[in-house]
């Protein structure tokens, strides 16, 4: 019994010693093999983790929350339509309280105008021998009313004034927007004159009131008295005839008078035009 059992062990180690070699080498190189793709996985997973951990990963990371977010313009766009739905009534009332303001030119020629008048109004006020006094016309600045207290004491229409008891001429002088640059535009109120420069409805015709006469540096009592001399010249005279007399001048008939008449000298100069064109 003792040799049949040490038989069995030999052929046992018989068949281990007898066993192919490269049997045994290719499970160890499986085991090897197993072992090395776990390793390469493991590799890879931890690549990726690094890979993924670049700026250029995390761009496209950005770049993709970008995509998901609503663009600047969308956003517009939606606040807009919200705003057209909800507050319609508010727009309206902006764009009605935007009102435009003056032109810096315009601005700067309405400060202007307005300095100047202010000084002339009180160096006017200064005078002491009454020879012009102003009025504004509803308090506006840009319109006034002036009286000419005096003409020469010598002239037929100074006894004319004494004659009938007519204490003052009275005229309309208008600034324009751009005054001092162009000229005011002035005529007579009352009385009706005949003669002495004035024409149809109380224009007059002096050089100096046209845009190509004038000068900035004219002032407003230079302008009257100058005016008071033309009407001695022109041997000017208050209409005493009962149905002429009393007929008013009229705004709108010396301003067509006063266009006409510059019309005439631009063409001829300011010398007496022939009889035809008036």
């Amino acid at each position: 019994m003792a040799t049949l059992l040490r038989k069995i062990g030999l052929i046992r180690l018989h068949d281990r010693d007898t066993e192919d070699p490269k049997h045994h080498q290719g499970s160890l190189k499986g085991t090897k093999g197993n072992q090395k793709n776990n390793a390469n996985k493991h590799c890879q997973t931890a690549n990726e983790t690094n890979i993924l951990s670049t700026p250029e990963i995390k761009a496209r990371k950005l770049d993709q929350q970008g995509k998901d977010k609503p663009s600047g313009k969308d956003k517009q766009g939606k606040d807009a339509k919200e705003k057209q739905q909800t507050g319609g009534g508010g727009s309206k009332a902006n764009s009605a309280s935007s009102i435009p303001p003056l032109a810096p030119h315009r601005q700067h020629c309405t400060q202007v105008r307005t300095r100047r008048l202010m000084k002339e109004l009180q160096e006017i006020r200064r005078l002491g021998d009454n020879f012009i006094t102003v009025e504004l016309v509803e308090d506006n600045l840009y319109d006034w009313n002036v009286k000419l207290h005096q003409v020469d004491k010598d002239s037929a229409l100074w006894q004319d004034m004494k004659e009938t008891s007519t204490e003052f001429i009275l005229l309309n002088v208008t600034f324009p927007d751009n005054f001092p640059f162009s000229p005011p535009f002035m005529r007579v109120l009352t009385p009706r004159l005949e003669n002495g420069y004035v024409l149809d409805g109380g224009a007059i015709c002096m050089e100096l009131l046209t845009p190509r006469g004038w000068s900035s540096a004219y002032t407003v009592e230079a302008v009257m008295r100058q005016f008071a001399a033309s009407l001695v010249k022109g041997q000017g005279r208050i209409c005493r005839k009962s149905g002429k007399s009393k007929k008013a001048f009229s705004r709108k008939e010396a301003e067509a008078t006063f266009k006409s008449l510059v019309k005439t000298h631009e063409k001829y100069g300011w010398v007496s035009p022939p009889v035809s064109d008036g």
